[in-house]
């Protein structure tokens, strides 16, 4: 019984970062984007690198929610 409480629980943690690790992947994608079109291309590329690494967010937060979906799973 304790085993199986200890499973649960250790499934709750991991599962419990799903949220978070996606929209920290988006937000990442965001900073980087804003940075270079703002700060190193002065405005001049805005919102291109932000929209192209909002996109990468995006892709890196659902690669990690599949990983985490399969790792359940094992």
């Amino acid at each position: 019984m304790s085993s199986d409480r200890r499973e649960m629980m250790r499934l709750l943690g991991e599962f419990s970062t799903i949220g978070l690790t996606l929209a920290s992947a988006i937000f990442i994608g965001i900073g980087i984007g804003y940075l270079l079109d703002n700060k190193v291309f002065n405005g001049r590329t805005s919102p291109w690198f932000t929209l192209v690494f909002l996109g990468l967010g995006i892709a890196a937060g659902f690669k990690n929610l599949y990983a985490l979906s399969k790792r359940k799973d094992l």
